[in-house]
């Protein structure tokens, strides 16, 4: 039976391994597009810029996968229980927030490749930690490094596409890049899983995560230029403080920071609760509810990519509104029907929706305050990971009290009341442009 899983787990690394592969030469021809149609208008960009984006979007999930697959091996290395070694994510997700707020004032005075390339760093740096850690304190301390990369790559690389392509471009590479995030778990989690039946959770640090980091460090010293609008023309004098007003008296950019909680709060429904419930309500195995979180995966993966296309047709907010929606609906259904596959197909329909919203709710906050993109990215970036901690906090109450039934019901109803948010509050400056 271990032989059977360890050939079908090496048949997944191969067929992934092959889709990544795909992916990255489709990144490379629409570098070549944006490079050859965007020059005259944004700074000419190669045709590694878009891809490496891409990888450093993917870059900041791995370690997150580490500690979701292996945290209970990781807890009896240092001798500790998973509650407690479940800390690392709660102090990792702290910091992340903290921080995201800080880059407000970075992005204003440094320029975002440079920020990129210190989040990238720090990713790299606290893999590299947590693969000598000793003891549970150090894992601690070296584990939440990950989370001051996490709030710099991800606003970095998104405020990156505004600065470097011109609009009618903007929409898909945003999809693309935030597929790469979600691309990490299709291709991560099943070849850390192999690695890890070979030489422990260690070995996936070694063989995975820093690689990748390290590659992603590379490809973002070489790929993304070196010049930067944003900092240069669109800042000037001002402070970081008047860039602050400036975005909290637009009442579009607070309508999407806001609505960026709601949204990513329901997204939990998907990414937290949706495996527990296939466990418990159908009785799957571990392994078989493993491919629920590959399949869903893939479907926000698909969502994010295809979104692009959307939003160019009928707009960054109609988008936003109308994939919400939908998201939410089916959030809430998948949980009440009585059949697994007819709850499988509305849960990763579910998730396919929720991929496009998250591209689509990207590409409107990116365009709110134009002088200003990277403040906003980062405070969008503090938003959602509010909404992931909210979300969180909202389910589990919701499964203690109530059922998944309940942990639908509300999680769905907040990406409902994220709809809402969008649509009377927020504006698509964009609109018409494009």
């Amino acid at each position: 039976m271990s032989e059977f899983k360890a050939s079908a787990r090496r048949t997944v690394c191969r067929t992934y391994a092959e889709a990544f592969r795909q992916f990255g030469l489709m990144m490379m021809s629409k570098g070549k597009e944006d490079s050859l149609s965007v020059g005259e208008k944004k700074h000419p960009v190669g045709e590694s810029f878009l891809l490496s984006l891409v990888v450093s979007y993917f870059a900041t999930s791995p370690i997150g996968i580490l500690t979701g697959l292996f945290l209970l091996r990781i807890a009896e290395t240092f001798g500790v229980y998973k509650g407690v070694m479940g800390q690392i994510n709660t102090l990792s997700s702290i910091i992340a927030v903290i921080f995201a707020l800080f880059m407000g004032l970075l992005s204003v005075r440094f320029k975002h490749k440079v920020l990129l390339i210190v989040g990238l760093l720090s990713l790299s740096v606290s893999a590299m930690g947590c693969y000598i850690a000793w003891d549970f304190y150090s894992m601690l301390a070296l584990y939440s490094l990950s989370g001051v990369g996490i709030a710099m790559v991800s606003p970095m690389a998104i405020a990156l596409i505004g600065e470097h392509l011109a609009l009618e471009k903007r929409a898909r590479a945003v999809g693309l890049v935030i597929a790469g995030g979600s691309l990490a778990y299709l291709i991560g989690a099943p070849i850390m899983g192999v690695m890890a039946d070979f030489g422990g959770w260690r070995m996936t640090l070694l063989g995975f995560v820093i690689p990748f980091s390290l590659v992603s460090l590379l490809l973002a010293f070489v790929g993304v230029p070196s010049s930067s609008s944003s900092h240069e023309s669109s800042v000037g004098g001002k402070s970081y403080l008047e860039s602050l007003r400036e975005i909290v008296t637009n009442r579009s950019a607070i309508g999407c920071l806001i609505g960026n909680v709601f949204r990513n709060a329901a997204f939990m429904a998907i990414l937290l609760y949706s495996t527990s419930f296939f466990i418990e309500r159908f009785e799957l195995s571990e392994n078989r509810a493993s491919l629920v979180i590959l399949g869903a995966a893939l479907c926000y993966t698909l969502g994010s990519v295809v979104a692009g296309s959307l939003v160019n047709r009928i707009g960054r907010k109609l988008s936003t509104v109308s994939t919400a929606l939908l998201a939410s609906t089916f959030t809430i259904s998948y949980a009440y029907m009585p059949s697994l596959w007819l709850s499988l197909a509305l849960d990763f329909t579910s998730a396919w929706f929720m991929g496009m919203m998250a591209s689509a709710a990207s590409s409107l906050t990116l365009e709110q305050v134009p002088r200003f993109r990277g403040s906003m990215m980062s405070l969008s970036s503090a938003a959602t990971s509010l909404g992931s901690a909210v979300g969180a906090a909202v389910g589990g109450m919701a499964l203690i009290w109530y059922d998944y039934e309940a942990l639908g019901s509300i999680l769905g109803v907040m990406g409902i009341v994220s709809a809402v948010i969008f649509y009377f509050l927020t504006t698509d400056p964009a609109h018409g442009k494009t």
